[in-house]
């Protein structure tokens, strides 16, 4: 099971037996909300085999009419979503190939399943490597095989295979521009398919005529299907004219690379084939499963609440703005709390569940629930009962090896102590070592699972 690694250091923190209290719960709560999206626990709750019957969340498979059973796929749960089917199919898998984070694939032991390494958030040449070789294994699976897709967050950056006249280097450059210009997840796998090989449904086309299962661990809000890893196995509903309209909108066109720019104009002028559309005849041998999603996570840490005696207020899976904003706003629903018992009253506990975004404009290091925890920390500075925690359900928030942060009243007083300005760490995006040297982000290493991000406050 995941834990808060650094539990003792955070506790430490705390400024009295309330805050204490509070920062007790908030560590329960997130350990809670990691085990209830373990990929190995969605992965078994989803399947299960009769006999010679899969059944996966209401649909079944006789397997005696597969000749070979095929099991690709990439992504931060692929790991253990792989050593959990695995478990229940056995030697019934034929071969089989993951794409996971570097420095991950020694902790997974399956025999028929192999583990390729690659990099994340910025695709390296292993990233190519790992998807070259799940086309392959797809582009050479007959119509009476059964190819498995496990699919889950991270997969965009894990399973990259460019179009031709695209460089590795130029791939990297353009996903650097998208993540630290602003943009979605959508606005991001947008651009990536239409530039890709792989993404878009092109997997479905490749493993064409074979009957494809695909099991979604979903990173995305909403949970649709066509951006959750840039749907490989699933129909592009997005344009070569929406991914030009991206980059145009953040202003980063005329950063992109030429290579990348040259194939968008080209699609718009239809001298590239677009990405498969719902009409394509790869889709009707297509069953996408989502066996795990943020809701998940969010449900288990409201039943971690009650379960304390706090008055609870779910307010959504599907939170998304500018990181910062976040946290003032929801610092501010906190805020009211206290001071009147709207719209619930205390002992409260709020849980708000979704992807923000951080537009980057400093040198700083950070993730978006640091970000939106300092943001919360300046505007709860001086209030005793409010206690703010955010963090990914990865464990990796941004480029750090933190999975988020925990604020409460006494966090900018400790921070003026040490000569700190938050303000000016917020202004260059440097909550990382803001809360570095307060002790006060929170450490659970790599989670092996990926869906998006929980804030959680907690007023007494």
């Amino acid at each position: 099971m995941v834990q808060v690694e650094n539990k003792k250091e955070l506790l430490k923190n705390a400024f009295s037996g309330s805050s204490r209290k509070a920062r007790e719960v908030a560590i329960d709560v997130i350990e809670a909300s990691l085990k209830a999206v373990d990929p190995r626990e969605v992965i078994k709750a989803k399947i299960n085999l009769s006999n010679a019957t899969l059944n996966v969340d209401g649909r079944t498979f006789n397997l005696r009419l597969f000749e070979k059973i095929i099991v690709v796929g990439g992504g931060k749960a692929g790991g253990p979503m792989a050593e959990a089917l695995e478990e229940t199919l056995g030697d019934r898998i034929e071969e089989g190939l993951i794409v996971v984070p570097k420095g991950t694939a020694s902790q997974y032991h399956t025999k028929r399943i192999r583990f390729h390494e690659a990099s994340h958030p910025i695709p390296d040449r292993s990233s190519l490597e790992g998807a070259q070789k799940i086309m392959d294994l797809a582009s050479n699976a007959e119509e009476n095989s059964l190819v498995i897709c496990l699919i889950s967050g991270g997969g965009s950056s894990l399973m990259t295979l460019p179009k031709a006249g695209v460089s590795l280097s130029d791939m990297q450059k353009m996903t650097d521009l998208l993540l630290r210009c602003g943009a979605t997840i959508r606005e991001i796998n947008t651009v990536r398919k239409h530039v890709s090989a792989f993404k878009g449904g092109q997997l479905a086309k490749a493993a064409y005529p074979a009957t494809l299962l695909c099991l979604l661990l979903s990173d995305v809000l909403g949970d649709p299907l066509d951006v959750i890893a840039s749907g490989p196995t699933v129909p592009d509903t997005t344009s070569y004219d929406d991914a030009v309209n991206v980059l145009k909108r953040h202003n980063i066109w005329d950063k992109a690379p030429q290579s990348i720019r040259r194939i968008l104009l080209d699609g718009q002028k239809r001298l590239v084939e677009e990405t498969p559309k719902p009409d394509d005849p790869a889709f009707t041998k297509v069953h996408n499963v989502v066996v795990g999603n943020n809701r998940l996570a969010c449900e288990a840490a409201r039943n971690k609440l009650k379960e304390e005696g706090l008055n609870v207020l779910y307010l959504t899976s599907l939170l998304e703005g500018e990181a910062r904003e976040v946290g003032i706003a929801l610092s501010s629903i906190a805020k009211e709390i206290l001071a009147s018992g709207n719209p619930a009253p205390p002992p409260a506990g709020i849980i708000a569940g979704g992807e923000t975004t951080v537009t980057v404009e400093g040198s700083g290091k950070g993730g978006r629930n640091q970000e939106i925890a300092l943001a919360a920390a300046l505007k709860i500075d001086g209030i005793d009962r409010i206690l703010v925690a955010s963090f990914s359900t990865d464990g990796i928030d941004g480029p750090t090896d933190a999975a988020g942060a925990i604020v409460d009243g006494r966090t900018i007083v400790r921070s003026r102590n040490l000569c700190m300005d938050a303000r000016e760490y917020l202004g260059n995006n440097d909550s990382y070592t803001f809360f570095e040297k307060l002790g006060d982000l929170i450490h659970t290493g790599p989670t092996g699972t990926n869906v998006n991000d929980i804030t959680l406050m907690i007023v007494l």
